[in-house]
C-alpha cells in the first residue's frame, strides 16, 4: 500500500533540472527527498509537504528517498503547458506534454517524413548502469564525432531528472540529447512509445546511434518471465521493424553472489532466446578465457547461438573514457573494480556501435 507522511523542508540540498533534492524533517526525524518541480511546483525551505514514504519503508535499492506528493504551502498554478499527451495518466500525478508526434509539435513534420532508420545502430541495454559504458564507448571510439541519442523507457524510474548519471553523462558531452517513452517523462524529446521515440531520436535529434535503457530501479523476482527487463527482447524487434541495427548488451557477472546472474544472467538468456523475435547482434568483451568460454557455453546451450550474432569486442576504450572525465561507474552497489565483466561488456556493445558508424562512413 501507498505510506504517507507530512514533512517540513529544512534545506534544498542539490537542484537537477527537475529534480530537487531535499532534507526534510517527518516526525522526528529529518530524511532526504525529491520533489520533481513539473509536478508539484517549486519547494522552498519551511514548506510543508506530503511525502511518499513507500520506497524507504521497504528499504528499495534504488528507494532512499521520500517523494514529494503535494506542497501544501504554495501557491495555485495554471498550467500553461502545450501539450495533449498525458503520461502517468490516471494518477494523481497525471501531466500534460507536448509529444514529438503531436499536430502542434515543431517536429511533427519531421517525424512523418521518416522512412526507415537506414541501418543506424541502435545498443539496447537492460538496466540503467549499462548506459555509461555503452554511450562512452561510442563517443571514444568515434573520436567524439557521433551523436549519442539516450532513449528511456518507462520499465523502471519514469522521471529522466532522477536519474544522477544521465544528467551528467549529458553536462559530460557523453550523451547528446535525451528522449522519454512511454509514461517515462523529463526528456528533451518526449514520445508516445519505443518507435516513435527512435523516429524522433534520427529525425529530430539527428543521431547517428542510439542508447535505449530503461530509468534506474529495474524489477526482478527470480521468475522466468517476471523481470522489467524482458523487454530488451521487444525493443530490438522494433529497431529491426524501423529499419535499425540492434545490438544487445550482454549482461555479465562474476561478481553477483545470485547464481541467475552467474556469467551470461538468465535476464539476457531469456530475452533474446524468447521474446526477440528479429536479428540482433550480442556483444561480448575481451575477457579472461576461462569466463568468456563459460559464457560461449551458455550461449551455445540456448537459442541465442541460431538465431543471433556474436561478437567479441573490446571495451576498455569505453571504460576509459569515463575514467578520464571524473565519472563514477557503479550497479548493484559494485563499482568498475568489483565486477569488471559487466561494464566491459556494456562497453562492447558501444564499441560495436562505433564499428558499424565507421563502415557505413
Amino acid at each position: 500500500m501507498l505510506t504517507r507522511a507530512r514533512g517540513k523542508v529544512v534545506s534544498i540540498d542539490l537542484v537537477r533540472g527537475d529534480a530537487v533534492e531535499l532534507t526534510v524533517d517527518v516526525g522526528d526525524d529529518q530524511a532526504r527527498a525529491i520533489a520533481y518541480t513539473s509536478l508539484v511546483g517549486q519547494v522552498r525551505v519551511d514548506d510543508e509537504v506530503i511525502l511518499n514514504t513507500t520506497a524507504v519503508k521497504l528499504g528499495l535499492g534504488t528507494g532512499g528517498y521520500h517523494f514529494v506528493m503535494a506542497n501544501l504551502s504554495a501557491e495555485e498554478r495554471e498550467d500553461e503547458g502545450k501539450g495533449h499527451v498525458i503520461k502517468c495518466r490516471y494518477t494523481p500525478v497525471q501531466h500534460a506534454v507536448l509529444s514529438v508526434e503531436e499536430e502542434n509539435s515543431p517536429e511533427r513534420q519531421a517525424i512523418e517524413k521518416f522512412e526507415s532508420l537506414g541501418g543506424m545502430p541502435v545498443v539496447v541495454g537492460q538496466l540503467h548502469s549499462q548506459l555509461a559504458p555503452a554511450a562512452a564507448a561510442i563517443k571514444r571510439s568515434t573520436q567524439h564525432r557521433a551523436r549519442v541519442a539516450f532513449i528511456m523507457t518507462d520499465s523502471a524510474a519514469l522521471p529522466l531528472a532522477f536519474s544522477r548519471s544521465a544528467t551528467e553523462l549529458r553536462n559530460k558531452g557523453i550523451i547528446d540529447s535525451t528522449i522519454t517513452v512511454g509514461q517515462a517523462f523529463g526528456g528533451e524529446i518526449e514520445a508516445v512509445n519505443v518507435y516513435t521515440g527512435l523516429i524522433a531520436a534520427k529525425q529530430v535529434a539527428r543521431a547517428d546511434a542510439v542508447v535505449v535503457c530503461p530509468g534506474p530501479g529495474n524489477v526482478g523476482t527470480g521468475s522466468t518471465f517476471g523481470f522489467s527487463s524482458l523487454e530488451q527482447g521487444e525493443v530490438i524487434n522494433a529497431v529491426n521493424v524501423l529499419g535499425g541495427s540492434a545490438i544487445a548488451i550482454a549482461r555479465i557477472s562474476f561478481a553477483d553472489p545470485r547464481p541467475r546472474h552467474q556469467g551470461l544472467s538468465h535476464h539476457t538468456l531469456t530475452a533474446l532466446s524468447r521474446v526477440a523475435l528479429t536479428k540482433c547482434t550480442l556483444a561480448l568483451p575481451m575477457i579472461d578465457q576461462m569466463k568468456l568460454l563459460s559464457i560461449q557455453e551458455q550461449i551455445a546451450h540456448s537459442a541465442i547461438h541460431y538465431k543471433h550474432l556474436t561478437r567479441i569486442l573490446d571495451g576498455r576504450p569505453g571504460i576509459i573514457e569515463l575514467q578520464e572525465k571524473g565519472f563514477k561507474l557503479s550497479s548493484m552497489g559494485r563499482g568498475f573494480d568489483e565486477d569488471p565483466e559487466f561494464f566491459l561488456a556494456a562497453a562492447a556493445a558501444g564499441a560495436l556501435a562505433a564499428e558499424m558508424l565507421r563502415l557505413r562512413a
